[in-house]
């Protein structure tokens, strides 16, 4: 399966429980609430971009046979005045739009789901920390 892609299954709330190492099904469902996904969202995305938790905001939806995420954060950007590394990084479309290849692949790794949409919309900006060199 590639990467991001999930399992199979059934929606964003309940899928079949697992198979027992013996090859039987083990009887009964596995229910995972939807603020559980809502929580691994806003955890993988506040922990890939380096921004607060609490700054990231996600919904998440069926979709298509898999979840679509929407996600409102800020977007790190560096110091106005550090002008080569504003000429170094990549226009932030192009930043946006890896993030989310990221944040699909992410959450729909730790899921187990497949992520068939990711939605992002930046809120602001916030100057991201920078790395003393020693």
């Amino acid at each position: 399966m590639a990467a991001g892609t999930g399992l199979p299954g059934g929606g964003p709330t309940r899928v079949a429980a697992g198979a027992a190492p013996g090859g039987s099904s083990y009887p009964g469902r596995i229910t995972v609430k939807e603020r559980v996904l809502v929580k691994i969202a806003e955890e993988a995305t506040a922990t890939t971009l380096k921004v607060d938790r609490g700054d990231v905001k996600v919904d998440v939806a069926e979709a298509r046979g898999g979840l679509a995420v929407t996600i409102r954060t800020p977007l790190p950007i560096p110091n106005l005045e550090d002008t080569a590394a504003i000429a170094a990084g990549p226009p932030v479309l192009q930043r946006v739009a890896g993030i989310q290849e990221q944040l699909r692949d992410r959450i729909g790794r730790i899921t187990g789901r497949e992520v068939t949409r990711v939605n992002v919309t930046i809120t602001g900006a916030v100057i991201a920390e920078q790395k003393r060199v020693r």
